[in-house]
């Protein structure tokens, strides 16, 4: 596992991007088994390629998608309340991941 740095994650493209690529491509893997591969990898081209992972002490993870996600969404139709279902347990699933990268549990390196 990498050590983690709150501070390093600032700068987290110089300083982790092995790690990222590593919880996408988890995140990707994990919803393309329990949905749909076409509209998770609409998901994962169109929405949160331009996501931005942000890590808080006390929050932990959290991936900021862009304004109007559904509106990016033009590879496949699916219904809106499906898709922020899918955007919903996929944001969740990648900052598990991220977790799970840096071995942080709670939001907090483990000891």
């Amino acid at each position: 596992m990498t050590e983690f740095s709150p501070e390093k994650f600032e700068d987290k493209y110089a300083n982790y991007f092995p790690e990222l690529q590593t919880a996408y491509r988890n995140a990707f893997e994990s919803m393309s088994e329990r949905y749909d591969s076409e509209l998770i990898h609409a998901v994962d081209q169109q929405v949160l390629n331009e996501s931005e992972p942000f890590y808080d002490a006390d929050e932990g993870f959290r991936i900021a998608v862009p304004d109007e996600p559904y509106d990016r969404l033009t590879a496949i139709v699916v219904d809106e309340e499906k898709f922020d279902a899918v955007l919903a347990e996929y944001t969740t699933t990648l900052e598990t991941e991220l977790a799970n990268v840096f071995d942080l549990d709670a939001g907090s390196p483990k000891v």
